[in-house]
């Protein structure tokens, strides 16, 4: 591998050419969240390996792109988290693992796959910081409309929460019972580049690619549900410095959303995408499942307070970015 980093911006000019640092395994890497993580962690001098069994459309076009950027500091592994043996082999070495990967309603992969990535963890790289994607679905609906703290109480209601929810518990109970650097992220409504607007993706791209291309999709409730939106970027900046605030972050929970600053309705969002298209939104709504909350709001204050991290990029911004990444990926 070489020796040197040579970053580009988005002109294509040389930014700065720099030794390797650290080294990071991303499963699910080649997966929105996984891309845009690996992408940041480059850019601040980390080589790093992606495990990905490249089941999600998309996935292969995300690889592509960014083996192509850093043909240098990418290490690409074709592999499912089930996979025990190759697990206990890709995390040796790694100075922290990025836990992303996941299957909607999956429990096998979303629980079993997280155990073996934290059982592999503790044998064979216990000191290694492993940052875990949850999800804000594992928390109890509010009767409120006050911003969600980590201090809310957890109430799986849907499959996909139950699964998520499961391996959140037991990335916190490595942390107590095993002395590892474990730490759980929350996420809410996260949104951006590389994100294709498939059918279990996250709101926001599914609005931008369905829009653009005028396509109706579907919204669930009557479009004035709220929600916090943080832009993966941002979300990858968290993750970054939380690897580097390990020893004030293993153990804990934080919530990984846009906070107050950024909520939205989905039609403030769906009509907001519209204007900056010039098409209209096709909106069809259906009945709003009960694991759906008419309003969700992440409190982002203890990562503040611990971590000194909040978003940046504001939803003007992370919407241009995106719908000019989406019409260039057509």
């Amino acid at each position: 591998m070489d020796p040197t980093i040579r970053d580009t911006d988005a002109r294509g000019d040389s930014a700065r050419t720099r030794p390797p640092e650290r080294r990071a395994l991303i499963t699910g890497g080649a997966g929105f969240v996984g891309v845009n993580t690996a992408n940041h962690l480059i850019k601040n001098g980390w080589a790093v390996t992606l495990l990905d069994n490249l089941a999600r459309p998309g996935t292969e076009r995300n690889l592509k792109w960014i083996l192509t950027r850093y043909p240098a500091r990418v290490g690409f592994v074709k592999q499912d988290v089930m996979n025990t043996d190759a697990m206990a082999a890709h995390v040796r070495g790694q100075d922290a693992v990025l836990h992303f990967a996941v299957q909607p309603g999956d429990l096998e992969v979303n629980t079993r796959g997280s155990l073996n990535v934290l059982e592999a963890a503790r044998v064979h790289n216990p000191d290694a910081p492993v940052v875990y994607t949850s999800t804000t679905k594992v928390y109890a609906p509010r009767a409120d409309k006050n911003p969600c703290a980590e201090t809310q109480a957890v109430d799986y209601r849907s499959p996909y929460a139950s699964s998520k929810g499961a391996a959140d518990e037991y990335v916190r109970d490595y942390a107590r019972r095993f002395d590892m650097n474990t730490v759980v992220l929350r996420l809410s409504s996260v949104y951006g580049v590389h994100q294709y607007g498939n059918e279990d993706d996250a709101w926001v791209g599914r609005l931008a690619h369905s829009i653009l291309r005028d396509r109706p999709v579907k919204i669930q409730g009557d479009g004035k549900e709220v929600r916090d939106l943080l832009d993966v970027r941002d979300l990858s900046a968290l993750c970054a410095t939380v690897i580097d605030k390990i020893a004030i972050a293993r153990g804990e929970v934080y919530n990984a959303g846009g906070g107050a600053e950024n909520q939205r309705t989905v039609l403030d969002v769906a009509g907001r995408i519209g204007e900056l298209t010039r098409h209209e939104a096709r909106l069809e709504f259906v009945e709003r499942p009960d694991d759906e909350p008419e309003y969700y709001v992440s409190d982002i204050e203890k990562a503040r307070r611990d971590l000194g991290w909040q978003p940046k990029l504001g939803l003007e911004r992370g919407l241009r970015d995106l719908l000019e990444w989406a019409e260039s990926a057509r």
